[in-house]
């Protein structure tokens, strides 16, 4: 099979460089692994429609599909054919295919492909022994591959993980409770999973590894952009001696939709996630909603009333009815705890926490810069949308005051983002 009219052994050797343990009596399986690596980047993370499309028609033949241009009524009809209904269905792969047509390059592809090979980084499909069976509790909207770089032993690893997850803006008080947690859980058999960012999450992944432990970091851009760049020597020891995580191909810069999207990662990779300490409105509570969402015990560390930097975790012990866990102990036993019912944050959390923005003004500030207007269709490709949708953001945002129309294009004034 060819795509983007590539030549057979072209796409073989791409692929190999980057899942060289393919079986190789299996003909499509490099295809399989180009078209995968392709929609990383074609798809942003979490798209629905993308991962209803490739699950049902494979991700060769759905790039393929999305290549020759076929119609949202034939690909509607083939789909339904693989068992799938829908009313719907036809009108969300027609925003599909707005969404991904402009981000289809060959170039760009084969980019990522070679620079994920000079980076030793890896891509891991759902068919693969290593990949983490939790994640398919996010159902469509599973990543479609994983890249890695690593130890392959940090995937064993993830069932007995717990998420330790927290403010960036971390306080002494947070900083030792998130390392006496880490150190705990880990001489307790538990890996310890985060998102590399400052504060909390750089916390538990130090004591971690200073533990001799297993750590697992989920990015929100390419495995190669190591982000936040203070975090560069601890990423790297991260990715020596456990994992480095992401569903954007090498290359792929971080946006708040993608930390967002990352959240779900982190949630649905731990057996419990515990955020240690958190603003009102800190982004780790989108992660709290998300493990809410999957089922996931949820606990939540109590910090001094008078901190406005515990008051996250005070509101998911009063309102969403998280545990309060105060020790190592209590998180391990948290871990091995059932499902707790968390019904008010599951509806608030997983649509992106107390982020009074929709999902799509999000990724539309994401696409735009305070220099230079971009041209809708710029940002439509930049933030992966069709460009009514864009649009729509974009009228919404004006009138909020925080992006203008220049002569050549929109730009973001920055108020209120």
């Amino acid at each position: 099979m060819t795509l983007f009219g590539l030549e057979e052994s072209v796409i073989v050797g791409l692929a190999r460089g980057v899942h060289p343990g393919g079986d190789e009596s299996e003909r499509d399986a490099p295809a399989d692994v180009f078209a995968r690596a392709a929609w990383t980047g074609i798809a942003e993370p979490g798209d629905g429609v993308a991962g209803l499309l490739v699950g049902s028609l494979g991700a060769s033949v759905a790039l393929n599909a999305v290549l020759e241009t076929w119609t949202p009524e034939r690909l509607a009809v083939t789909v339904r054919e693989s068992g799938v209904a829908g009313e719907e269905l036809e009108s969300e792969l027609e925003q599909g295919l707005q969404r991904w047509r402009p981000r289809l390059s060959s170039a760009e592809v084969i980019h990522s492909l070679q620079q994920a090979a000079r980076v030793s980084a890896r891509l891991l499909l759902p068919s693969d022994p290593l990949w983490p069976a939790s994640l398919d509790d996010l159902g469509l909207h599973a990543p479609i591959a994983l890249w890695w770089r690593g130890d392959p032993a940090a995937f064993h690893a993830l069932p007995h993980a717990v998420a330790l997850v927290g403010a960036r803006a971390a306080t002494g008080y947070g900083e030792h409770v998130a390392m006496e947690a880490a150190a705990g859980l880990v001489d307790r058999g538990f890996a310890i999973v985060s998102g590399a960012a400052y504060g909390i999450d750089g916390m538990a992944h130090r004591a971690a590894l200073a533990s001799e432990g297993i750590t697992l970091a989920f990015l929100a851009g390419g495995v190669d952009r190591h982000y936040p760049t203070g975090h560069d020597a601890l990423i790297s020891r991260i990715a020596e001696v456990g994992a480095v995580v992401s569903e954007l191909p090498c290359g792929a810069a971080p946006t708040k939709w993608r930390f967002l999207q990352r959240n779900r990662l982190i949630a649905a990779a731990g057996a419990a996630t515990v955020v240690v300490e958190a603003g009102w409105r800190s982004g780790s509570l989108n992660t709290a909603g998300h493990a809410a969402a999957l089922g996931r015990p949820l606990g939540a560390v109590p910090g001094p009333v008078t901190s406005p930097a515990s008051a996250g975790c005070h509101r998911l012990i009063r309102e969403f009815d998280a545990v309060c866990v105060t020790t190592a102990a209590e998180m391990a036993e948290l871990a091995g705890e059932g499902v707790w019912a968390l019904d008010r944050i599951e509806a608030e959390g997983a649509a992106g926490g107390t982020d009074s923005r929709t999902s799509e003004e999000i990724r539309v500030l994401d696409a735009l810069s305070r220099r230079s207007p971009r041209p809708v269709p710029d940002i439509a490709r930049r933030a992966g949308m069709s460009t009514a949708a864009v649009l729509g953001a974009l009228g919404a945002l004006d009138l909020d005051g925080v992006v203008s129309e220049r002569e050549t294009g929109w730009v973001s004034i920055g108020r209120g983002t």
